[in-house]
């Protein structure tokens, strides 16, 4: 893809992005909804992590970009005349969220690496979307989103090496991606970004 992001264990299907270009008006109502709750999950872990300053202006720049795309979003559903929908639980996310370990540092590390997995995974997407929408505004805004994204992923990771030992988080890094690939495969596909 270009740009450094982490090495998920599955590739996206192509039947994915045939889904989406069927109701892209869904598509994009989703997105907004995802990248809300991307802001929400993010002023949340500094509510409940106050006791780790090192952490807490990454989250804070992270929410604000966030914030952004899910302005730049509403502004692509308001051109299109959509409103929002009552959110679906989305399926994706709650089975990784699932399998977050429990006590206080094993369930800060997997959500952190849960959004990094996320996000990885949001960025991939984006790309795809960027390479097979033919609006031109649509193909920079994904392509840009894409950009993004691959930075998100990494700002996750390297909060938490300055936390924990990076052997720590390597080892369980890796099952999560496992398991997500795992999760994705037994999903039926959506006009969603998960």
């Amino acid at each position: 893809m270009g740009k450094k992001t982490l090495p998920l264990a599955s590739a996206t299907s192509p039947l994915w992005i045939k889904t989406v270009l069927e109701n892209f008006d869904n598509f994009l109502i989703d997105h907004a909804n995802c990248e809300r709750k991307a802001n929400a999950l993010l002023m949340s872990f500094i509510v409940k992590y106050p006791d780790r300053p090192n952490i807490i202006p990454g989250l804070i720049e992270l929410a604000k970009e966030e914030l952004d795309h899910f302005s730049e979003t509403y502004s692509f559903m308001e051109k299109r005349g959509l409103q929002f929908t009552k959110d679906e639980p989305d399926p994706y996310i709650n089975q990784l969220l699932a399998k977050a370990r429990h006590g206080r540092d094993d369930r800060f590390i997997d959500r952190m690496l849960i959004s990094s997995i996320v996000e990885s995974r949001g960025a991939e997407r984006f790309k795809i979307i960027s390479d097979h929408v033919s609006d031109p505004e649509l193909i920079e805004f994904y392509n840009r989103l894409w950009k993004s994204e691959l930075k998100h992923s990494n700002v996750f990771l390297i909060m938490l090496y300055g936390e924990y030992p990076k052997e720590r988080i390597l080892k369980r890094l890796e099952e999560l991606i496992n398991i997500e690939a795992k999760i994705l495969d037994s999903l039926e596909f959506r006009a969603a970004l998960h």
